[in-house]
This record gives structure tokens, sequence and C-alpha cells, in this order.
């Protein structure tokens, strides 16, 4: 069962104009370490920042919270299969709020896409229970 989708465009060039005004301020409050690894081997860092931050505030809406009610950027990384495949881990107010939706009997499935095509980034982020194996 599905108990939770969130959305999200974001602008490549926003990000990047944040990135030089703020540098590591921003990038120190908003990305995880394994994220900021990612982003700066890439030739796009910006898109690279941009896609995570998308896929962020998509799964704050997916939590159906928003970046408000004790849940922080950090709490929120996007993480990658060896596969190349995007996921989130979540942490602290993030997660409790994942349990908190999770109904009893199920565990919590995120699934995550991102994408870029200059000048946007874009993420899709469905969260699904699914029943525990007895």
């Amino acid at each position: 069962m599905i108990i939770g989708i969130g959305a999200d465009l974001c602008n490549i060039d926003r990000i990047a104009d944040t990135l030089d005004r703020f540098g590591e301020r921003f990038i120190a409050r908003v990305f995880t370490e394994a994220e900021r690894a990612r982003a700066e081997k890439r030739v796009e860092r910006a898109a690279t920042y941009a896609k995570r931050f998308a896929a962020k505030e998509a799964c704050a809406k997916a939590l159906g919270t928003g970046l408000r009610m004790g849940i922080a950027w950090r709490e929120m990384g996007v993480v990658n299969a060896s596969s190349g495949q995007p996921s989130l881990r979540l942490t602290g107010g993030a997660l409790e709020r994942l349990k908190a939706i999770t109904p009893a009997g199920h565990r919590a499935v995120i699934h995550l896409t991102i994408t870029d095509d200059k000048p946007y980034a874009q993420a899709f982020v469905v969260i699904e229970a699914v029943p525990e194996a007895g």
C-alpha cells in the first residue's frame, strides 16, 4: 500500500547560485557526507546537488510534513546502490516520522527516482508499506 507520494522540481542554476553565494555553509546544512562526496566528484556538481535537493523536498512531502515538524535536511540522505540506483536513508526526526506513518505489521520501502535536464532537476518519492513476513 502507498503511504506517501512526493515530487519536486528544482532549478539547477538556482542551486549553482546558492553554492557560489553560500558555499560550504549551504552544503554542510543540507547535504550528508555521502551526498557531498558524490557531488564533489562530478563535473556538473550543481546538477548533482540539485537532484539531491529535489529528492529531499520530495521525501519531506511524501512524509506529509514538508521541512517542519522536527525534520531536518540532513536527516534525508540520497544513497546509491552499487548499480547506481538511488534510494533514501532516513535518520532522526525523518526516520521517526516514517515509523509513525507505517502501519503496524508493515515495513516501509522508499522508492526514489531523480533526473536532470538543465536547467531542471526532478525527483519523485513513493513510500510503500509492505507487509512483514509472518
